[in-house]
């Protein structure tokens, strides 16, 4: 994980000597990616910087790497993970170091504008040519690596970061408030979007995934040259469904190894699922350490504990980090993380990663690359069961074609969609095809762009920045372009057999692990039954200190223009308390806008975090131990005495329906039938019967409602004996 960072003359001159500033501050905005190393080079048109994270021939491995004749340099961001082969094929005598990106330089001078079409890896790379008089630009097939631009008439800029270029004077600095609101990524709109993926930022691009871009440094003239493209379906009578495993099965191991190449040690991150578990599995006998989050969601999702028994079956020194649900980021860490990220789409996920990793650094810093099994579900029907609502594979198409549909008719004519909403739609998709020609096309199609829209979008940049801000390079096995070939060429009369329930991911696996991971439902990270603790816990962030970061965000330069104040802190208000039918993450992502506002002005120093570090959980906790290291104060204790909270009253109701009331209004509903425990509990509550006492009464196990009371308790809803009495009572 590196920095690059330049900028070039495009109308035939040289660059000023009072640039040398510029570029050392782009230089020092990509510090955390770099650490290691950091060089400039001047060759009068154009000027480089190069930040490294040393992981193969820390000694000789410098860049940018420069050509005999010193008219071609070349600086690369990322791994080439076939660069053995492909120095075999250029001859030893032409190579001055071991580092696996100079053949980039040597297969530049070769094969020019066709250097990339057999290379194999993660990557972003500037080159300045004089011998052309150009400058080429280019990424990997699928886009892990990033590469920003802004163009002037006569100056380009580029680098690894949108901060970078805000360095140079030349580079406008405003947030796209309007692109950002209106993009399905950040409001989650039931609709397939369309479009490249958001920059955030007015006049920022980055360069498409399998894309190089050319630049006359005479002229400005522009070239592009797309040498990847993304395969569609091949026919079945071409292959069977068991030559697809084996091939899949092939390229993930042939992928993992080629990622665990690198002169420094390499980890794993443990979800609990079988994605990760299958790279550990394929890469056990080099792979030693491994890391999982332990929190509210991860625990009472079964996450934990079946990362930890991946862990153990397969051999590995796993490091369980702990979460307290009352612990979140203090607004001056929220704010270092968002500008690490430099996207709104910054959450819970972003801030457990980059602390998983700033441990790693911490605690082992030998070790400069940690796998991943990201990038496993989008082509492989991972979100199937998700997005089939309870139904099978036809529900889930069906559901798809939904989202098409929605999306043909957005642009056209979504009046029209009045005819589908009913629970039997009375007009078939024939009228949209017929009305406007090529607008709905094949549903499983759509979803696939969509989910590489996201990756490039979204997971690219979680697992990009989260590694890099703390120096350490993420490593995603499954995303070698080969096996996103394969699986987007999966033939459509297979997709079902294969894909639902991402049935080609637990084949492949199924003499690697055991039983219970190739079986486990796929769930999000640090989603499921705990998230609503997760949530509440990044609400009170936004609460704490007389919500000094929601008021922050709100005194940004535009935010007056684009967002309601009152109602965001009322919003605020309601999640805390439990009554906002606002998704807390939806609330989040106009907090980040407003921030980013601000800190698009500012430009904050990248810095890194002062907080301490997370706990490290000894593997032999119970899961009692492990309630109370997240939970706090365990309320799981039988002598408990419970009261309700102030203003809050038990009020029954008619058609077997009691209600939970909070100053005056009716905001839960307690079922009689599905929740009678629960509700008989409840009733019992006085302020001086325990709830073992109450428990028994009601012939139910403390354990049976420890979660609702959790729950009730971060809520206020109830209050523990021991705290003042409260006015309200029960009716």
């Amino acid at each position: 994980m590196c920095g690059i960072a330049g900028f070039a003359n495009l109308n035939g001159s040289h660059l000023d000597a009072s640039t040398r500033p510029v570029l050392e501050a782009m230089a020092q905005a990509l510090r955390p990616r770099g650490p290691d190393d950091m060089q400039f080079i001047d060759l009068g048109q154009a000027a480089m910087s190069f930040t490294r994270l040393s992981l193969v021939d820390p000694a000789g491995g410098r860049q940018p790497f420069v050509s005999r004749d010193g008219l071609v340099a070349l600086s690369a961001n990322g791994e080439i993970y076939n660069h053995q082969d492909l120095r075999r094929e250029l001859g030893e005598n032409l190579f001055r170091s071991r580092s696996d990106c100079e053949v980039l330089l040597h297969l530049y001078e070769r094969d020019g504008l066709n250097f990339l079409e057999r290379v194999r890896g993660m990557f972003g790379i500037a080159v300045i040519d004089l011998r052309e008089q150009r400058i080429v630009l280019a990424r990997d097939r699928i886009g892990l690596k990033p590469l920003f631009i802004h163009r002037t008439r006569d100056t380009l800029i580029f680098g690894s970061e949108v901060k970078a270029l805000f360095q140079h004077p030349l580079c406008p600095r405003e947030l796209d408030w309007v692109g950002a609101l209106a993009d399905q990524g950040l409001n989650a709109a039931p609709i397939i979007p369309t479009g490249p993926p958001r920059d955030w930022f007015l006049d920022v691009e980055q360069i498409e995934p399998g894309t190089i871009l050319t630049y006359d440094l005479r002229d400005g003239r522009t070239g592009t040259k797309k040498y990847w493209s993304m395969t569609g379906p091949m026919s079945h009578d071409d292959v069977t469904p068991d030559d697809l495993i084996e091939r899949l099965r092939s390229l993930l191991a042939e992928s993992v190894q080629e990622c665990l190449v690198a002169d420094a040690e390499v980890g794993i991150m443990l979800s609990g699922g079988i994605d990760s578990a299958g790279i550990a599995a394929l890469g056990r006998g080099t792979i030693e350490h491994s890391f999982s989050t332990l929190s509210a969601s991860t625990l009472l999702n079964g996450d934990t504990e079946y990362a930890r028994s991946t862990a153990t079956s397969l051999g590995l020194t796993h490091h369980e980090l702990a979460f307290a649900v009352d612990a979140h980021p203090t607004t001056d860490d929220w704010r270092r993380l968002l500008w690490l990220m430099e996207s709104p789409l910054c959450g819970p996920e972003q801030h457990f990663k980059s602390e998983i990793y700033r441990f790693v650094r911490a605690g082992r810093p030998d070790m400069k690359a940690v796998l991943l099994g990201s990038g496993a579900d989008e082509l492989s029907g991972g979100y199937s069961r998700m997005l089939a609502g309870g139904g099978d594979w036809h529900d889930f198409i069906s559901n798809l074609t939904d989202l098409s549909r929605r999306r043909a008719l957005a642009g056209n004519a979504p009046a029209m969609d009045v005819w589908w909403q009913s629970r039997r739609p009375l007009v078939s998709d024939e009228a949209v095809r017929a009305a406007f020609p090529g607008a709905l096309g094949d549903a499983y199609d759509d979803f696939v762009q969509w989910k590489v829209r996201d990756w490039q979008q979204y997971n690219f940049w979680v697992e990009d920045r989260t590694a890099s801000g703390n120096a350490v390079e993420a490593r995603v096995p499954y995303l070698d372009h080969r096996i996103v070939e394969l699986l987007a060429a999966v033939p459509r009369k297979y997709r079902q057999e294969l894909f639902w329930d991402k049935q080609i991911i637990r084949s492949a696996f199924s003499e690697l692990l055991p039983p219970e991971i190739i079986k486990r439902p796929k769930i999000a990270f640090y989603e499921g039954e705990g998230v609503r603790y997760t949530h509440l816990t990044f609400a009170k962030m936004l609460a704490a200190n007389s919500g000094e970061l929601l008021e922050q965000a709100l005194a940004s330069p535009r935010a007056a223009q684009f967002l309601r104040a009152d109602h965001l802190r009322s919003c605020l208000s309601e999640i805390i308390d439990g009554t906002s039918d606002t998704h807390l993450e939806l609330l989040l992502r106009l907090v980040n806008l407003g921030l980013l506002d601000e800190m698009t002005q500012s430009l904050p120093p990248t810095e890194q975090s002062s907080a301490s570090l997370p706990v490290e959980v000894s593997g032999t906790q119970t899961r009692e131990q492990q309630r109370a290291l997240v939970f706090g104060q365990p309320t799981v204790d039988p002598g408990l005495v419970l009261q309700l909270g102030e203003d809050v009253l038990l009020l029954d109701g008619a058609d077997g329906q009691s209600f939970v009331a909070v100053n005056g209004e009716l905001r839960f509903v307690i079922d009689h039938d599905t929740d009678a425990t629960w509700l008989s509990v409840l009733r019992g509550i006085d302020g001086s019967t325990s709830l073992e006492a109450l428990c028994a009464r009601t012939g139910c196990d403390v354990e049976a409602v420890t979660e609702l009371v959790d729950q009730s308790i971060l809520m206020g809803l109830l209050v523990r004996g021991d705290q003042p009495a409260l006015t309200a009572a029960p009716s």
